[in-house]
């Protein structure tokens, strides 16, 4: 698990803060993306173990990203998690139609980000 990276794209400055926090203090690489083409253009440079996204956001919304992201050969199999204050079924279908791997709803619970964590990078 160590030395994984792990890209986290929010538009809130406060929400990728405390992920970062959160996972970096169990002993992940992290970076950070405020937006889903920002997010894009860092997955294409560089490839990432996990990817956290966030679905309102400026310029590309999460479940674009997430598309985006399976186009890319590097990242079909990659685990992305929606982190969302989204949590109707509606969406979550929507959100593992585009091909997120799991959801979970803000505010988030540090120790269950981690369990999931632990549980999708196996």
């Amino acid at each position: 698990m160590m030395g994984k990276k792990i890209l986290i794209v929010d538009d809130s400055v406060s929400i990728r803060q405390m992920v970062n926090f959160t996972l970096k203090g169990a002993g992940f690489e992290t970076e950070e993306a405020a937006d889903g083409k920002a997010a894009l253009d860092k997955a294409r440079l560089k490839v990432f173990d996990l990817v956290f996204t966030d679905q309102n956001m400026p310029v590309m919304d999460g479940l674009t990203l997430i598309r985006s992201l399976r186009a890319l050969n590097e990242y079909k199999r990659t685990p992305i998690l929606m982190l969302t204050t989204e949590a109707g079924e509606d969406m979550k279908a929507k959100g593992r139609e585009a091909g997120a791997t799991g959801w979970l709803v803000k505010p988030f619970d540090p120790q269950k980000l981690l369990q999931v964590v632990a549980k999708v990078l196996v």
